[in-house]
């Protein structure tokens, strides 16, 4: 969603913030904007677009200044233009960025209108300027005032705050939303995550829910929601600025595609031994937990819930356990009852959506065995907060559209499958071992997947001229025609949705003529024949019919089942990750002759940080 950068140094500090928006990018936006202390004002630049559109603007009106805060907004509340635009300013002196939502900003709203604020946005972060300068014009400096002024608000928020009267100074505040702080020489910035700072420093200290932080050239002061002086640790990040670079590859999805071999390589080594899963590599004493799971419940959003979806079928048949999964938004808003001994597991590519962390604090205080954090991002909230972690080390994905984050979610997973199977005793040791020797050969069934692109780009002239398509699978492939057509739609604009495939009576069958190209997803496994008697309903109604199939499965399939693609998967443990690759690359090749935004599809955003 939407990012901030801010900084305080004894140089001119405009390509610094610019920099760190351009690598803040990925997250998705609508608009941005800069504002510098200058002179003993705030000077300051918005626009609605991209990055490069406030770098032109600079060009025409360049701005200097050692102090000052950027910002790349999402809409939430108003529509993307330059009036809504951050930073927001109020009495020429105070300026502020913000991301996510405050829920009693209509009742802060009236208030301040009635002792004289005039609002220039539609925007909820406009509340937040004016409360400020309310209360620093009450006698408080800035920190106090931003301490004040936090108490009094609703919702999630991540800020960083400057005011003309006191020069190198940064106010930031997070309580819901992320917000790191890097440490330099002589140079303090903020940013909602490192890796905007990366070509700066690599010290960064993770700030708390409900801390405020003053910095400014000389140090910096944090004090936690009890306004109590706290000091938080700092840590070196491993990620270098090359990390986010796209290299030779045309867009960052694609090149996330293609780094999936290493990143599920790199997500294996050290969990597994030559025959079986390592002791404890959910954390420390994590097997004599796991010992005493009797149900696991799944809660995510988007395509991390696709990845529980497949967990689903393999907890159940591999390891013998009862498992559930939900949308977090939903499970968030609901009474769940909670069976005795139940695992509960958060998967996020971020760690920082929303919906995925409320539901994680409700299954913490709700009587779950344990808690159990997936993730990418080690030094985000939700992996804070769970008390268990496994994390994917998936590396930096800036593309909006997950690819690898998606197949290293899905071994981490299966990491647990096998891992309760093997505790359980659900298994024989011998099947276990032939898992775990499967896991092992998987990076290698990814690159050979990936060496499909050629044909996969052919097959994307198919559907460019398409406005529907339909994806089907059966079983645990089922989510991964989700998952499929999440990323057709997703980056290409094509409307497509996925129903298992013996649901295609049952309705979605009326859709199908010569005009709806239809994707289904073969593995060899006793679901085959029923699978191939439903692409034959299909083909009878005239649809346009495109398999990605299991090597071992080729000889089921005749010339009129349409067009089929073939791979080798590896077997059924592995078959749901490499049959995944063929539709990350047909959802791009499809989205790159449509012209569309790959990167940074419309109204999308890559960490939903707010509901």
């Amino acid at each position: 969603m939407c990012g901030i950068v801010a900084a305080s140094a004894h140089r001119d500090i405009t390509d610094i913030l610019i920099a760190g928006l351009q690598a803040l990018e990925y997250r998705g936006y609508d608009s941005a904007g800069i504002a510098l202390q200058s002179g003993g004002r705030i000077e300051r630049l918005r626009t609605q677009g991209k990055v490069r559109d406030l770098e032109a603007l600079l060009e025409q009106k360049p701005l200097v200044g050692n102090c000052g805060i950027a910002h790349t907004r999402w809409a939430t509340h108003g529509v993307p233009n330059t009036a809504n635009a951050h930073p927001h300013v109020s009495g020429e002196t105070i300026a502020l960025v913000h991301n996510g939502i405050i829920e009693n900003h209509d009742a802060l709203r009236e208030e301040l209108e009635a002792t004289g604020y005039a609002f220039q946005s539609e925007t909820d972060t406009e509340v937040m300027v004016h409360l400020v300068h309310s209360l620093v014009a009450a006698g408080n400096d800035l920190f106090a005032a931003v301490r004040l002024a936090v108490k009094r608000l609703d919702g999630a928020f991540a800020i960083a705050v400057i005011y003309a009267n006191e020069p190198g100074v940064v106010v930031g505040a997070r309580s819901g939303s992320p917000l790191v702080l890097g440490v330099g020489f002589d140079e303090h910035f903020l940013a909602s995550d490192v890796h905007p700072l990366l070509p700066v420093t690599n010290r960064f200290v993770y700030l708390a829910e409900g801390d405020v932080v003053r910095l400014d050239t000389a140090g910096y002061e944090v004090r936690d929601r009890e306004d109590r002086t706290v000091e938080r640790p700092m840590s070196e990040a491993d990620l270098t600025a090359d990390a986010v670079q796209r290299g030779a590859y045309r867009h960052y999805m694609q090149k996330e595609i293609f780094e999936q071999p290493r990143a599920v390589a790199e997500t294996l080594e050290g969990r597994i031994g030559s025959d079986h899963v390592l002791p404890n590599i959910f954390g420390v004493g994590s097997d004599d937990i796991l010992r005493q799971a009797r149900q696991v419940h799944i809660v995510a959003c988007g395509t991390s819930y696709h990845a529980g979806l497949v967990a689903r079928y393999q907890l159940e048949e591999l390891a013998g356990i009862p498992c559930m999964v939900e949308v977090a938004s939903e499970y968030r808003y609901r009474s769940p009852v909670v069976p005795e001994q139940t695992l509960f597991v958060a998967i996020s590519q971020s760690g920082e959506t929303a919906d995925t962390l409320a539901a994680l604090r409700h299954a913490i205080e709700a009587g779950y065995l344990a808690t159990l954090a997936i993730c990418n991002v080690p030094e985000s909230t939700i992996v804070r907060e769970a008390g268990l972690v496994l994390m994917t080390r998936a590396g930096l994905e800036i593309g909006v559209a997950s690819t690898k984050a998606f197949t290293t979610q899905l071994v981490a997973l299966q990491l647990l499958v096998l891992k309760l199977a093997q505790l359980t005793g659900r298994a024989e040791t011998a099947q276990l071992a032939a898992w775990v020797r499967d896991l092992h050969q998987l990076p290698e069934r990814i690159e050979q997947a990936l060496q499909l692109d050629p044909r996969i780009q052919q097959l994307a002239e198919h559907f460019v001229e398409k406005h529907h398509a339909l994806f089907l699978g059966r079983g645990s492939h089922y989510p991964i025609a989700m998952e499929g057509a999440l990323k057709l739609k997703e980056i290409s604009y094509i409307h497509a949705e996925a129903y298992p495939a013996g649901e295609l009576k049952h309705g979605p069958l009326a859709l199908v003529d010569h005009d709806m190209p239809v994707v289904a997803v073969a593995p060899n496994n006793r679901l085959l024949e029923k699978l191939i008697s439903n692409i034959e309903e299909v083909r009878a109604r005239g649809g346009e019919m495109f398999v990605i199939a299991d090597a071992q499965a080729l000889s089921s399939f005749k010339e009129r089942h349409g067009v089929v693609i073939e791979l080798e998967t590896g077997g059924p443990l592995l078959a749901p990750v490499v049959l995944t690759v063929p539709l990350q690359l047909l959802a791009y090749h499809v989205a790159v002759l449509r012209g569309t935004d790959v990167d940074q599809p419309r109204n999308l955003a890559k960490s939903v940080t707010v509901e």
